[in-house]
């Protein structure tokens, strides 16, 4: 008699643990607002600014939907609790890179854009000098404003590849600044020989 009791309370434990397993619900909610939260990581732009973080909740969202698809759903529920906050932390910290990168790259083109002011200025002193190389230097100072104005107006929108192109501006300075400091050095050009010619033909002044 005992032993079906025994029996009797094993199979009702038993048919209750199925009957609460059969109500478990998939997480849809917890699973939506992770969701919500890994999209508001990509419009931040997470991949860039804060990609350490974002990488790092991509994975607890992959355990979770594991979860899901197994059908644990507790298991699931808490997944997605736990990748909606870590998305949310690759937010904050997209946010903050891209602050920090927008001031380097601020930074970076004001150093880029005085260094091209002193560059001009010394350019101005040896124009003379310049002869076939003055051509060449019209251009390419007409290609380096243009280029810098665009950079400027990127920044908000790419600073990473802002800083990355001041940076590439720099090899042109550095190209240019060794020219005129060669021309420099170089004596000035010795007048034309007609010219020498014709002062020397020109009669004096009268005093």
């Amino acid at each position: 008699m005992k032993t079906q009791r025994c029996s009797l309370g094993v199979v009702i434990v038993v048919a209750l643990a199925l009957g609460f397993a059969g109500c478990a619900k998939p997480p849809e909610m917890e699973k939506q607002a992770a969701q919500k939260a890994s999209e508001a990581a990509v419009a931040a732009a997470a991949d860039k600014y804060g990609a350490a973080d974002l990488d790092a909740a991509k994975k607890v969202w992959d355990e979770a939907e594991k979860q899901m698809t197994a059908k644990k759903y507790d298991e699931a529920k808490k997944g997605y609790i736990a990748a909606k906050a870590a998305f949310e932390k690759a937010v904050a910290s997209a946010e903050a890179g891209k602050k920090a990168a927008i001031e380097e790259a601020g930074a970076a083109l004001a150093a880029v854009e005085a260094s091209w002011v002193a560059l001009k200025e010394e350019a101005a002193k040896v124009e003379k000098k310049m002869k076939d190389k003055a051509a060449a230097w019209k251009a390419e100072a007409e290609a380096f404003e243009t280029s810098l104005k665009q950079i400027k107006d990127t920044v908000a929108q790419d600073a990473i590849a802002a800083k990355a192109k001041a940076e590439e501006l720099k090899t042109v300075i550095e190209k240019w600044d060794a020219s005129v400091k060669e021309l420099a050095k170089a004596p000035a050009p010795a007048p034309a020989k007609a010219a020498v010619k014709a002062a020397a033909k020109a009669p004096a002044k009268k005093k």
